[in-house]
């Protein structure tokens, strides 16, 4: 606003507009006189504080809930309590000075209706970073073939769960969703095959500060089945997101061609050798085994909790789609508890491109992967 008062000088303004040979120079000025204080006038309002007549109608929430369990309120809420205030004819909408509101019937998560409706965009672009503090330890989870973003698994964990809640992987790699948990203040176990990987994540978490959950090595479809193991995990607690990233049949254990072969070289490149790798079924036996997966760990989960899936789809090959997501959808929805609720599509901005096909043929670079959203309905 300084610099929009100093320019008005007018004299100066007379000898630019001289030079630049305007005929009616006191009929310019004076133009340009009131669109910088219209211009100023605008600003000024703009930096006084709007009244927020919402916030000014409502009531302390400490009055209209003295005996509330402080606990169930999100932390942006508990920072700010003696100034919260509710709304509305059932007191439901907790309102800050800010004007962000809450709603106490919210039973999935401790967002805020903007937070919620930008998570719901079906399309989700990114450009994590792979080096520097931004980076979140990717220089050590990079051991892995498809290291997950913490910060991607942290957004997706902020809207299916609230602070403090569980979230399960029994695909967990290096971590991704461990140390997205880490992020958001809840908890988080896992269950990986590969012992390299869970020291990855030990390290990945020491790296960045953020706080170690316990992981279980072995087979995730024996250690699920086996009651004692899971106890010691959840004692009795109830999992509220079950997110996961499988591996996609053998495709990583299949030899590299074409432009791969620039990425991975000539060889194949599994997860693991272990025959009970979910990474080195056959896609068929990937599909039931991934149901009975999710048939084990079901009962674990509470009444109207999530599992969350990433999949990426192969490339068709003649008259076979490969839309692996849509098998998938298909073969969990088999499962009489679980309905799926739609999906998001996360496209990676940083993805290598490479001239698949070219001359000859189209075929995608696939920069896209699709998040699956199952709900248990039933306890």
């Amino acid at each position: 606003m300084a610099a929009a008062k100093s320019f008005l000088n007018k004299e100066s303004i007379r000898e630019k507009l001289e030079n630049a040979g305007v005929e009616d120079i006191d009929g310019a000025v004076k133009e340009l006189d009131s669109m910088v204080k219209k211009f100023i006038r605008q600003q000024e309002k703009l930096a006084q504080p709007q009244p927020n007549e919402a916030y000014e109608s409502g009531s302390p929430f400490l009055e209209e809930y003295p005996d509330y369990e402080i606990d169930r309120l999100p932390g942006w809420i508990k920072d700010s309590l003696q100034d919260a205030r509710v709304i509305g004819n059932t007191k439901q909408t907790v309102i800050l000075p800010n004007g962000l509101k809450y709603q106490l019937n919210n039973t999935l998560n401790h967002m805020n209706g903007g937070e919620w409706t930008y998570f719901t965009n079906s399309v989700l672009n990114t450009s994590y970073k792979t080096s520097g503090e931004d980076s979140f330890a990717h220089k050590i989870r990079k051991i892995h073939p498809t290291p997950k973003p913490p910060q991607l698994m942290r957004d997706i964990i902020t809207f299916f769960t609230k602070e403090n809640e569980i979230v399960f992987d029994y695909f967990m790699g290096v971590g991704g969703t461990l140390l997205g948990a880490g992020l958001c203040s809840r908890r988080a176990f896992g269950i990986e095959l590969n012992p390299e990987y869970i020291q990855a994540y030990k390290m990945a978490a020491r790296e960045i500060g953020c706080r170690e959950f316990e992981c279980i090595e072995g087979d995730c479809l024996k250690i699920l089945t086996d009651s004692s193991k899971m106890k010691s995990l959840l004692g009795d607690e109830e999992i509220s997101l079950v997110l996961l990233d499988p591996p996609y049949g053998n495709m990583m254990s299949r030899e590299k061609t074409g432009a791969d072969i620039k990425v991975y070289g000539n060889v194949a490149t599994p997860f693991t050798n272990s025959e009970e790798d979910f990474g080195n079924f056959e896609l068929a036996l990937f599909f039931e085994k991934l149901k009975e997966s999710v048939e084990d760990v079901l009962p674990y989960v509470k009444k109207r909790g999530h599992v969350v899936i990433f999949i990426k789809d192969l490339q068709p090959s003649g008259k076979e789609t490969n839309l692996l997501h849509a098998k998938i959808v298909d073969k969990l929805n088999e499962i009489p508890n679980l309905n799926y609720k739609g999906m998001k599509i996360w496209a990676d901005q940083t993805a290598k491109l490479f001239p698949y096909g070219y001359p000859f043929s189209f075929v995608a670079n696939q920069i896209h992967q699709y998040i699956l959203i199952f709900r248990k309905e039933k306890q």
